[in-house]
């Protein structure tokens, strides 16, 4: 008698936890392939992206003027011919800076000729839109030639030029005077240089 109830309830016992194992797989199954189908579902529909807003146009171009100088002088047995492109950047009304670059060729006939190259810094300031002021470094490779005694010279020359000057829209007419100017040099005749700028 107690030998058969061990044995009814060893038998419950298998039974239950068969069920208990088979129901909760079933389920996990189940599951799964619920998700699978969802997911290949999903993927097959197509992703719309976000539109971006159209990026604004940049500024910095607005405050760019390009410009410079282009200058022939000749004269009895003189010849110079100066090409000096630059460009400047507006911060303001009152305050643009910028780079240029400049070519010279200077000859005097029996006596010399030189190559100037290289390049300056410009600050401008304007405290009413009729006057320019203006500070500028200039560094300049000189190559000279003296005819007379087949000497050369070939040096590095160092500008600093303090000027102002009446402006009229887009140019400006004055006269700036070079703090470094070194007449043995021979770089320029004068320290005081008349200059038109002109920037579009």
């Amino acid at each position: 008698m107690i030998f058969g109830y061990f044995y009814i309830i060893k038998i419950n016992h298998r039974k239950t936890m068969k069920n208990l194992f088979i129901f909760p797989v079933s389920k996990v199954v189940f599951t799964i392939m619920c998700s699978v189908f969802y997911l290949t579902v999903s993927a097959q529909e197509p992703v719309e992206k976000p539109v971006e807003p159209p990026k604004p146009p940049s500024e910095f171009w607005k405050h760019v003027q390009f410009g410079g100088g282009l200058g022939v002088g000749v004269g009895s047995g003189y010849t110079d011919i100066t090409v000096a492109p630059s460009a400047i950047y507006n911060f303001n009304q009152y305050v643009a800076l910028g780079v240029g670059a400049q070519y010279t060729y200077v000859e005097q006939k029996q006596f010399y000729s030189s190559h100037l190259y290289g390049g300056s810094i410009i600050g401008l300031f304007a405290p009413i839109e009729e006057i320019q002021l203006s500070v500028e470094v200039e560094q300049l490779r000189v190559n000279y030639d003296l005819a007379a005694t087949s000497e050369s010279r070939d040096f590095w020359n160092t500008g600093v030029f303090l000027g102002g000057g009446y402006r009229s829209g887009n140019a400006t007419i004055g006269v700036r005077y070079n703090v470094l100017f070194n007449k043995n040099d021979n770089v320029y005749g004068d320290a005081f240089m008349p200059f038109i700028r002109v920037y579009f």
